[in-house]
Formats: C-alpha cells, structure tokens, sequence
C-alpha cells in the first residue's frame, strides 16, 4: 500500500492547483458564496459589539455607582439584541453557504457522471467498478466538507482582524502581544498540511478499495457461494477493512494531537499572560474590571476562529484528496472514439464493409489482424471461432466502443468515422449473449427512458419477437416488475425482452453476439424464430457459437488469433473440410 500513488504527500504548489481548479465548479453559484461571506463580516463585528456593551456598562455605570433600572434594561436589551442579531445573521450565514455548496458539489457529481459516461472501454477495462463508484460518490461528498473549511478561513480571518482591531482600542500594548501567535499558527498549519496529506491519501485508497471488494462481492455473491468463497472473501475483506480504519485511527492520532488541543494550549497561555500583564498593571495604577472582561473574552474569540480553522484542515486535507482524485476522472484522456457532431450523413442501407482492419487493445499486440469482409443489406455474415479468436473485437470495433489502428470500417461506402455517433447508436442494434434488464418494470425496459415510443409501439416491438405471450400472462404484464439485473426472469425471458428492445428502435444492422449461447430449451425455439424474422431486411453480423444456428447465414467467416481463416457459406465450408468442418463435426457429435 505505501507504493501507491495515492500514499504520498501532494506538493504545496499541487494542492492550489487543484483547490483553483475545483473552484470552478462553485463560478455559477459565486453570488451565494459572496453573500454567505458578508454574513461572516457582519457575524464578526456583532462577536466584538457584544463584550463592549457589557464593558460599557462595567465601567461606566456599574464602578462608579452610576446605574439606574433604566440603564440596567437598557444594557440588557442590547446585550439581547445583540446575541440574536449573532443568531439570526449566523443562520442565514450558513443556509446561504450550505445551499451553494450542495449546489457546487451537486455540479460536480454531474460533471464526473458525464465523463464516466464518454470514456472509452479501456477505461472500464482497467478501472474496478467499486472504484468508479468511490469517487462519484464519496469523494464528490468529501468534497461538500471541503467548502466548509472556506468559511471557516474567512470567518477566522474576519473575527481575527475585528477582535485585534478591538482589542487595540482598549489597549495598544496587550493588544501587540497576539501578533507572536500568528507566526505560531502558520506554523503550525505549514506542519499539518504536509504531513497530512499523505494520511489522507492513503485512507481515501483503501475506501476505494474497500468499495471494490464490496461491489465484487455482492455482483459475485452466487458464484462466491456456489464454490464457497465465503470465508476466503471474509478474510480478504477483513484485512482491507483494518487497513482503512488503521488510516482512520492514523487520522484521529493527528488531528488529537495537533488541532483543537494545540489552540486551547495557546489561548490558555496567552489568557496566563494577559492576566498578568494586567495583574502588573494594577501595580502602577488602576485597571478596569470591564476592560479585562471584555479583553478575556476578546482572547476567545481571537483564538475560536483559530481553532475552527485548524479543526477544518482535517477537511481540507481531505477536500484536497478527494479533489484531485475526482480530477483525476475527469482529466483522464481515454475517451470513447471521437464522431463528428455536426455531420449529417445517415445511415440508409446498412452496407457493411471491412476493409484491412487490424486493432490492438493494449496497443503492443493486435487481436485483429487485416479483417475484410462484407456484409450487405439483407445478408447475414456469421462469426465462428474458438475464446480469443477476435469475434467480440470485431463489433467492439464496429460499434465504435474501441478505436481501431489500420484500415477502415465502411457503412454504404463511407467511413464509419464519418458518422455522428447517435446515427451509428441508434441504426446499429446489439443483442448480447448476457441481456441486462435494469430495475423497474418490463415497459421501462423496453422504452429504456425514450418518451418517444408509445406504449402501442412496446407492445408490437414485443409481439415481433414473440415474447407478448409470456409478458401478457405476467401479473402487471407490461407493467410487471423488474429486479436487479432481471434475476425473476429466465434467460429466455430475458432475451425476448433485449430482442423487444432492439427492434423496437429498427435498426438497419443487427449485431447478435452469441444471442443464443444461454438460453433455455424451453425458449429455444421462441428464440430462433425471433432472430429469424429480426434478420429479414436487415445486415445482420452475427456471433457463433452453435453452428447449427448460423446454417443458413449467406458468409460465415472461420477466426483463429485474429486472422480470418476460412470464409464461405455452410456448405462451402463443411466440403472444404478445414476447421470450420472440424467444429461442426464435433458438436454434431456432443448433440
């Protein structure tokens, strides 16, 4: 863990980088802030008022015998209006600032949300989800303590100034005597932030991965159980969970240490001196009682401030963390393949050519080599292959989820790249081999939030594919709920609803990615005859992995380490008897 990016001190100069950068985020709600911070002015001239009025009436009225009831209610309505003015202003302080605030953060949540959602697969591919979700969630709500620390800077920084300025009209000489503790406070802020940093850092880590094992376990909770992995994944838990609360107790160590505790010392070293200064003074004359009242409480409210601004460098610690972690996100470069915006090419017959395509995931390696091939509307051209071949790069890179390093990809003879991405989206159809329903109901599913679609189109999308039978005897039927990931249904069921999905939206390409590779036999049949009535019309590429399904596909191409091995129809393939043949034979055999 101590090798980790995330463990080390970040620089002085970094941390202003990155506390500048994420202002940005607070730019549209920067009214608010400013408001919230004439509150604070206002909040630390009320905290000097209030002691003077009662050292006016200490040593005007009460020492010299001058007091009257009038007097008396007087000093005390004041006193009283004072403290609720300090109410009233403090509330609209903080709601004022909390609201921008929970704006700001809710700005920055959207912003990392967008940009999850345009990074390319390789991002995904590297990143565990648990990880993702860490940073749109906790660190965008560590963030929303951070700017509490700034009005606690500017709280202090006002209350600091208002209580030296007030003190020095009481006495210029005591009143000198706080100026050695600022260099001490700075000083002892220069020594929190540095080595605090990496305390953060490596405690916001081990949450991260705290998030990951979490997410891990509970999307794998069947297979853990099934092979039972329970205490292996216990035990593995355990000791990421005791790394991070050895950071939080890391954290609690110093911050014990070096806050609160190290202020109180000082204000009580600083009341031990001013007490005897005074105590000196009477020495060589006469001290008035208001006076060092009114200097005591000026003491706390000089060194309050203080303690609140220490108390919240554990935030900003943390805010600093969390931001640069969060920025991290959104500075990341591997975005999905860039489409132009603004041209108006369409998709209008679903030509598919590929032409001396090669592609490579880690960029060393390519896992396509030279593909060429076509398909053309109406045809179907079948993938087959053994695990690693190539068959999911090819519509990996077809569907635009991967940029592809040589060659072209052509839809009605014109670059795929040339192409705005919503065009490709929504005239390219895909049906998975695994389908995911997302929680809600079956309608909800189907539509996937398009508001244009009618509840009359569901239904026809969904009689097309012939899963209206089994969706019309569901209690609800359209409206019939879904779990996580569709669990209540089968995987024939599941599929019939992808299918509905997919054609609802007719598409001019079907991409079918080993669309019967899980399915029941009970829906098998259901199925086939779906595929076959979505195919008519249509380019459809499809993935293989039972050849008697693709018997009838116009061009089946044999994959092996990313090359194209053979290509032919069923009957070419089968006399040639090469690999393709081989296969075919060996899972006539195992039917």
């Amino acid at each position: 863990m101590s090798g980790s990016a995330w463990s080390k001190t970040i620089p002085l100069k970094e941390q202003l980088r990155v506390t500048k950068r994420i202002f940005r985020f607070a730019h549209p709600f920067r009214f608010q802030f400013l408001i919230a911070l004439l509150f604070s002015i206002a909040l630390s001239l009320v905290n000097v008022v209030a002691p003077r009025i009662i050292q006016i009436y200490m040593d005007d009225y009460l020492a010299v015998g001058n007091v009257t009831t009038n007097i008396s209610v007087f000093f005390a309505m004041a006193y009283l209006g004072s403290i609720l003015l300090k109410m009233l202003v403090t509330y609209l302080q903080r709601y004022i600032f909390s609201m921008a605030s929970e704006q700001t953060v809710e700005n920055i949540r959207n912003a990392v949300f967008r940009k999850i959602n345009q990074l390319g697969m390789r991002y995904y591919d590297t990143t565990p989800a648990g990880s993702i979700v860490s940073r749109v969630t906790n660190d965008t709500e560590t963030i929303k303590e951070f700017w509490n620390v700034f009005l606690a800077l500017a709280e202090g920084i006002f209350s600091i100034v208002t209580v030296f300025i007030a003190m020095w009209t009481l006495d210029k000489q005591i009143s000198l005597l706080f100026i050695v503790f600022v260099p001490i406070m700075a000083g002892l802020i220069w020594y929190y932030q540095k080595y605090s940093t990496r305390v953060y850092r490596t405690m916001r880590e081990r949450l991260s991965q705290l998030n990951t094992k979490l997410n891990e376990s509970i999307s794998g909770m069947a297979i853990i159980q099934q092979f039972r992995q329970e205490k292996r994944l216990r035990a593995e838990f355990d000791q990421i969970n005791d790394d991070y609360s050895k950071g939080r107790v890391a954290m609690v160590q110093m911050n014990a240490l070096m806050l609160m505790p190290v202020v109180n010392l000082l204000q009580a070293i600083a009341l031990a001196i001013v007490l005897w200064l005074f105590g000196y003074q009477t020495l060589n004359g006469v001290v008035e009682l208001g006076v060092i009242y009114a200097f005591t409480t000026y003491i706390q409210n000089f060194f309050r401030p203080m303690g609140m601004m220490m108390d919240n460098l554990s935030a900003l610690q943390d805010g600093i963390v969390s931001s640069s972690r969060v920025l991290s996100v959104l500075d990341n470069a591997e975005l999905a393949p860039s489409q132009p915006e603004d041209s108006e090419l369409e998709i209008i017959q679903g030509r598919i050519e590929f032409k001396d395509v090669s592609f490579s995931y880690d960029g060393k390696q390519d896992v396509l080599k030279d593909i060429s091939f076509t398909a053309n509307p109406g045809e179907t051209v079948a993938l087959v292959g053994h695990t690693g071949s190539g068959k999911s790069s090819i519509i990996n890179v077809l569907l635009r989820f991967y940029e592809f390093e040589k060659g072209d990809i052509l839809i009605d003879g014109k670059s795929i790249k040339t192409y705005p991405i919503d065009e490709i989206r929504s005239k390219i159809g895909l049906v998975l081999q695994d389908s995911f329903l997302f929680y809600g109901d079956i309608s909800h599913n189907i539509r996937l939030m398009n508001k244009g679609y009618s509840d009359r189109d569901i239904e026809a999308a969904a009689a097309f594919v012939h899963a209206d039978s089994f969706i019309e005897s569901l209690p609800g039927g359209y409206h019939a709920k879904v779990i996580e990931r569709g669990a209540s249904y089968s995987s024939g069921e599941r599929q019939l609803i992808s299918f509905a999905r997919t054609i609802l939206r007719d598409p001019k390409v079907l991409i079918l990615d080993e669309a019967t590779a899980n399915i029941d036999t009970e829906t098998e049949l259901l199925i086939q005859e779906s595929m076959r009535k979505m195919r008519e019309g249509r380019t459809t590429i499809a993935i293989a992995h039972r050849l008697s399904t693709i018997r009838d596909a116009h061009l089946i191409l044999v994959l092996d380490k990313g090359r194209v091995i053979e290509r032919g129809t069923h009957e070419e393939l089968i006399a040639k008897r090469g690999t393709y043949y081989d296969m075919y034979m060996l899972q006539s055999m195992n039917d």
